[in-house]
């Protein structure tokens, strides 16, 4: 996956840079183990606990940090996507080719995310719950869309969030015709029409339709950055555009109407974190760009100059036998001072992540992107 963060006028816009950056470095730390080990090292009950926690999804009706991770990288795929669309056809690239370039894209991220599913399984299987798969369907719809009005943008978006709702609702077939219970709605059939089997973590792949509001939203945004509009009139309307987002999203939850669930991206999920997809970017565009703290942003943003590429070796290489190999020294060297096994789980966690994080300053300094 290419970066896609060109010039903005004469300046780059490295919070772009520091928002993919940060959300792939925390994707390689789940890859690493990090949270898992910490997760073993709390205690049942606490502050501390009550933190880590917010390092694993929700396991149905509620949000916690690690439910936006996804909602975050799609959106600020989105906004990368409408820097590198406009340059593109600065360059001379016509519709044409930037329905090529993305479809092209698109058909490697579900190649990708199916490879994935099959070294989970370690057998060829079809499965589409990867983030990848979902990518695939929501760049191309945001691709297609990109050329209409704002005000039509965001019709279609929301048009997508109240097709899911309804489908949800009145689904009929027997056995799939509960809109909020695991298992037991819409999209558990499709499922089963489309891999003929379910998840086992009640994630759904129809996510891809309601999500891919989050990327339009991203492509919307990354308009507004590129506009001739003041920084104080862009934050303000990141700012208001999320505070409504949460608003919404979290009031429909809390009266009872839409619940919010991740593992089946309610519309009320959809819409409360892109809420809280705005105001990162507001706070990251503001901290970064308008108030020029930048030196710091380079150790996150290196991470995600080659997303795709550090993201599946995280997934493949990392976890199939990095991960091991690297066991093997820190459960030896520790093991020989009587160290706790939750000890060494967590600093050869720690040892992982930094090993991927210094594989991607490799790739910095030698300019390589590896893009597909």
């Amino acid at each position: 996956m290419e970066t896609l963060s060109p010039p903005l006028k004469t300046a780059r816009l490295q919070s772009l840079d520091f928002y993919r950056g940060m959300t792939m470095f925390l994707l390689i730390a789940e890859g690493a183990g990090v949270y898992s080990a910490l997760h073993d090292m709390a205690p049942e009950s606490g502050f501390f606990a009550a933190i880590i926690q917010q390092f694993d999804h929700h396991p149905w009706n509620g949000l916690r940090f690690w439910d936006l991770i996804q909602p975050f990288f799609m959106f600020i795929v989105g906004v990368a996507m409408a820097f590198s669309i406009t340059k593109r056809l600065k360059l001379g690239a016509t519709w044409t080719d930037n329905f090529k370039h993305f479809l092209y894209r698109c058909l490697m991220l579900l190649l990708l995310g199916v490879v994935l599913h099959c070294g989970y399984n370690k057998k060829l299987v079809w499965e589409l719950w990867n983030v990848l798969s979902q990518l695939s369907v929501t760049i191309m719809i945001a691709f297609l869309i990109f050329k209409l009005k704002i005000r039509t943008q965001l019709l279609i978006s929301f048009g997508l969030l109240l097709l899911t709702e309804l489908l949800y609702r009145f689904w009929p077939v027997e056995g799939f015709n509960q809109p909020f219970v695991a298992d037991e709605n819409f999209g558990s059939w499709m499922d089963m029409l489309l891999m003929g089997k379910l998840s086992g973590g009640h994630w759904v792949a129809i996510n891809c339709i309601p999500t891919a509001a989050h990327t339009i939203w991203g492509v919307l945004a990354g308009k507004i950055l590129l506009s001739e509009r003041t920084e104080t009139e862009k934050i303000k309307i990141f700012v208001i555009a999320g505070i409504a987002g949460l608003v919404a999203g979290y009031g429909l939850d809390w009266t009872g109407v839409t619940p919010i669930i991740k593992r089946i991206c309610t519309s009320s999920f959809v819409i409360a974190s892109g809420g809280w997809c705005l105001l990162t970017l507001a706070l990251s565009y503001w901290f970064i760009d308008v108030k020029g703290y930048k030196k710091w942003t380079l150790f996150f943003a290196i991470v995600g100059m080659s997303p795709i590429f550090i993201y599946m070796f995280s997934q493949t290489l990392g976890g199939q036998w990095f991960n091991g190999f690297v066991h093997i020294f820190t459960d030896g060297i520790l093991g020989w001072f009587g160290t706790p096994e939750s000890v060494i789980k967590l600093l050869t966690a720690l040892v992982i992540w930094g090993v991927e994080w210094y594989l991607c300053y490799w790739l910095y300094k030698k300019k390589i992107i590896i893009k597909i």
